[in-house]
C-alpha cells in the first residue's frame, strides 16, 4: 500500500508528520508525506487546473499512490478530495482539525489511531462523494455568509483554547452584533429569494461549525443545497440555532431550501464566506458541483 500523506501542521490537533508517518506506515505501508503549503497555492486561494496538475503530479512522484492521505481540518479535505480525484485514487481522511465537520457528516474515525488504521487498510471500503467548487477553490461541507461569517471571526481566537465550543462562543456573539445582509439568490438561473436574510448555506454535506448542519443534504447526490435564513426577530434565530444544532434547519417553515448544479448569490456591499472554516471573498458568487467527485475510505 503506497500513501501519499497530505500533512496541514497548522490543523487544531495536528501530531507532527513523524509520528503520522510511524502511525500510517503500520504494517508495512510506504508513506510518502508532503506538506499542504507546498500545493495550496501562493495566494491560499485554491488551484486552478494547471495548478491542480502539477500538485497531482507531485504526489505521484515516487509512484502513483493507492491513496491520497489528508491529516488536516475540512479546509485541507478540500483541496486533497481535488487531488485525488485528480489522480484518480480514493481519498482518506485523519481528522486533526477543530471541527472536524466533513468526518463527523460521514462517521469517520475522530482518534488518531483509529483514522490512521482505516486509512492504510487495504480492505477497507470507499464510497462516491461530491465536493464544490466557488472560485479556484474546493470544499466539502458548506459555504455561508451571514452570521456564520461573523461567528467565524469571533471563534477564531478561542479555538486553541475551547476547540470545537469556540463555534457555539462566535455564534451567540453572531447572535447578538449581526445585521441582515440583502441578497438575491439563484438556483440554475431560476431566482429562488430576493430580500433581508441573516445567513445563506450553499451545502455539499451541509455539516459547519463543529457539528452544526443544515440538514436534508445528500452528499452525493450531484446537486448542491442552498438554505436561505430570512432576516426576522433576533429572538426567531434562537430557533435558527437549534435546527442547526439538530440538523433539521431546512425543515423549518421560514426557511428557503432549494437543490441545483450551480447556485449564484449576488450580495449587496463586499461580503465574506466562510468555506469550509477558511473567510474568502468572492464577487460575484458562484457555487457549483465538481463533475467528478472523489472516492473516500470509509468504514
Amino acid at each position: 500500500m503506497r500513501l501519499a500523506l497530505i500533512a496541514n501542521p497548522r490543523s487544531g490537533t495536528a501530531p507532527g508528520p513523524e509520528r503520522l508517518e510511524k502511525l500510517l506506515g503500520s504494517g508495512g505501508a510506504e508513506v510518502h508525506t508532503t506538506a499542504i503549503q507546498e500545493l495550496a497555492g501562493e495566494d491560499g486561494d485554491g488551484l486552478d487546473d494547471d495548478e491542480a496538475a502539477e500538485a497531482a503530479s507531485r504526489l505521484s512522484a515516487q509512484g502513483v499512490p493507492d491513496r491520497v492521505v489528508v491529516a488536516g481540518g475540512d479546509g485541507s479535505v478540500g483541496l486533497a478530495a481535488r487531488l485525488a480525484g485528480e489522480i484518480g485514487v480514493p481519498l482518506a481522511v485523519v481528522a486533526v482539525g477543530t471541527a472536524n465537520d466533513f468526518a463527523r457528516a460521514l462517521h469517520l474515525p475522530l482518534d488518531l489511531d483509529e483514522a490512521c488504521a482505516l486509512a492504510r487498510s487495504p480492505h477497507a471500503p470507499a464510497r462516491h462523494a461530491d465536493m464544490a467548487r466557488v472560485g479556484r477553490r474546493t470544499f466539502v461541507n458548506a459555504a455561508s455568509t451571514g452570521l456564520s461569517v461573523i461567528a467565524a471571526r469571533a471563534a477564531r481566537p478561542h479555538k486553541r483554547r475551547l476547540g470545537a465550543l469556540a463555534y457555539a462562543a462566535g455564534a451567540l456573539k453572531a447572535g447578538v452584533t449581526a445585521t441582515p445582509l440583502r441578497c438575491r439568490v439563484l438556483c440554475d438561473g431560476e431566482p429562488c429569494f430576493a430580500a433581508d436574510a441573516w445567513q445563506v448555506v450553499v451545502a455539499v454535506t451541509g455539516a459547519f461549525g463543529g457539528g452544526s448542519e443544515i440538514g436534508g443534504t445528500d452528499p452525493a447526490d450531484g446537486l448542491l443545497d442552498v438554505a436561505v435564513v430570512p432576516a426576522g426577530s433576533r429572538a426567531s434565530l434562537v430557533l435558527r440555532a437549534y435546527g442547526m444544532r439538530t440538523g433539521r434547519l431546512t425543515q423549518q417553515a421560514a426557511v428557503v431550501h432549494r437543490r441545483g448544479a450551480v447556485i449564484e448569490l449576488q450580495i449587496d456591499g463586499r461580503q465574506a464566506f466562510n468555506v469550509d472554516g477558511e473567510l474568502c471573498h468572492y464577487d460575484p458568487a458562484r457555487f457549483t458541483v465538481d463533475p467528478g467527485g472523489f472516492e473516500v475510505v470509509v468504514r
